[in-house]
């Protein structure tokens, strides 16, 4: 494991030590991250409202937590995030839902974008600092095994798709995306991630 991972691992989060900051700084009227704004901040009211919606309502089958369960491997799941990210909100509580169901073989450490740079430069999505973006550690060789984010397989395919026909994303688009999370309830994220963890 490189430094850089070691000294973010020092300085992260638990899931629910990440959801009370992001409440209690709401509180106060600000953010995560560097750069505070009235969009930041509405942004992180309907992030931390969609995290509080799916902390309660998004459930795993006893048929896939034995199956999380049967993992060889004991991992790091070390995230970038910051409250503000939409694609987080929707990312972050399944993270915990499956790390929960895996008796302590997968670890979740929430790291803040913005206060550790040097290990998101190390992790860019063509070039850009995008967000979530999972980085996981095996436990017993300290190696990166692989990583995920910022996006699920059918979300990146949207966003590709709609890059390669209007140039960039907008407005429409944002919302276009958030409507097809809430529809698609979480399984795209729950099926990319269990590809990721070796049963």
């Amino acid at each position: 494991m490189n430094e850089l991972i070691k000294e973010s691992i020092d300085r992260s989060m638990t899931y629910k030590e990440y959801r009370d900051l992001v409440a209690e700084l709401l509180v106060e009227g600000k953010s995560t991250g560097s750069i505070q704004s009235e969009d930041y901040l509405n942004y992180s009211r309907l992030g931390n409202a969609r995290m509080k919606r799916l902390d309660k309502t998004f459930k795993l089958t006893e048929g896939l937590k034995t199956k999380i369960n049967r993992s060889s491997k004991k991992l790091s799941w070390i995230v970038l995030t910051e409250g503000w990210c939409g694609d987080a909100a929707h990312a972050l509580p399944i993270i915990n839902k499956i790390s929960d169901a895996s008796d302590k073989k997968i670890d979740v450490k929430i790291v803040l974008r913005d206060d550790n740079e040097a290990l998101m430069n190390q992790f860019l999505t063509n070039g850009s600092k995008s967000i979530p973006k999972l980085i996981a550690i095996d436990a017993e060789t300290d190696e990166v095994v692989h990583t995920w984010g910022p996006r699920p397989s059918i979300a990146t395919k949207m966003v590709q798709d709609y890059k390669e026909e209007k140039g960039s994303l907008d407005a429409d688009f944002k919302k276009e995306l958030q409507v097809w999370y809430h529809k698609n309830k979480g399984e795209n994220i729950l099926n990319d991630l269990l590809k990721l963890i070796t049963f």
